[in-house]
């Protein structure tokens, strides 16, 4: 073989690599949902969002709950028997409303035991289907958040608020209109809110439940712990079991040029360190 062949066939293995990589990558989380799915006897969803980077230009792309997302989980679901449990693993920012709640619903409407496990954080929308579970299971330091709706990038309980603080004959139309709809955006959440929850608590727990995560109380980013969670009545305990983590890990962030973080990842107790 000659000197450009071997230069074309390297070039062909260096092309490859990546996609041979991502494919073996994705028959290992097979294998850790398997696992986990037969260590429980359940069905297991995974809803991973990281933040992704386009390899060329380096421009973040940020994923959300999407339609798509619903579409997936809504048909994993419906190929769940009704006697079997569902463990959904969720790391994600939020997304869109309509997504999050489909998903939440048909959780609640299935008949079998629902767990909701978070190892980092289920924000917005990700608390929206955490919310129809019958337990969920957060890491000691996960949190979720606030599920008021914002139009656009603009807290609706905030346009609300601008009607409170100025005379209606100083506030523009636009600002009236999005008012109408940030009434309608918080009432619709609070509903679901309390749909999703009524059948594990009493009425007035569950409206309680809904005016402070939805009308605004807190930032929409604002981190709720476990600890917060469990006062606020939610089912939450914090035995996250080791598998969750294992598939957590085979969901790597995008590679940068210079990691962020580092450390050696092993196990680490008092004594020596051991370099190899």
């Amino acid at each position: 073989m000659d000197f450009f062949s071997l230069v074309w066939l390297f070039f062909i293995l260096s092309s490859l690599q990546p996609v041979l990589r991502q494919r073996m990558l994705q028959m290992e989380r097979l294998r850790t949902i398997a696992r986990l799915e037969r260590e429980r006897g359940s069905r297991v969803i995974v809803l991973i969002h990281r933040q992704e980077t386009m390899s060329l230009l380096g421009f973040p792309i940020f994923r959300y709950i999407d339609i798509d997302d619903s579409e997936a989980i809504l048909r994993a679901i419906k190929m769940t028997d009704d006697d079997v449990p569902i463990d959904v693993v969720i790391h994600t920012p939020g997304g869109l409303v309509l997504a999050a709640e489909q998903v939440a619903r048909a959780l609640c409407r299935h008949p079998a035991k629902v767990t909701v496990f978070v190892p980092h954080y289920a924000m917005s929308g990700g608390t929206l289907i955490a919310l129809a579970a019958d337990e969920i299971v957060m890491d000691e330091n996960a949190v979720l958040g606030p599920v008021d709706p914002q139009l656009g990038q603009q807290p609706a309980a905030s346009v609300l608020r601008v009607l409170e603080q100025k005379p209606i004959d100083k506030v523009d139309d636009e600002t009236l209109i999005l008012a109408d709809v940030a009434a309608k955006a918080i009432r619709q959440v609070k509903e679901t809110v309390i749909e999703l929850v009524e059948e594990r608590m009493d009425r007035a727990a569950a409206e309680q439940l809904a005016e402070t995560l939805a009308t605004g109380v807190y930032t929409h980013d604002y981190p709720i712990t476990a600890r917060q969670a469990r006062d606020l009545g939610l089912p939450v305990t914090t035995e996250l079991p080791q598998l969750v983590y294992d598939i957590m890990a085979l969901y790597p962030q995008t590679a940068q040029r210079r990691p962020s973080v580092e450390y050696i990842p092993s196990p680490r107790s008092k004594g020596p360190v051991d370099m190899g």
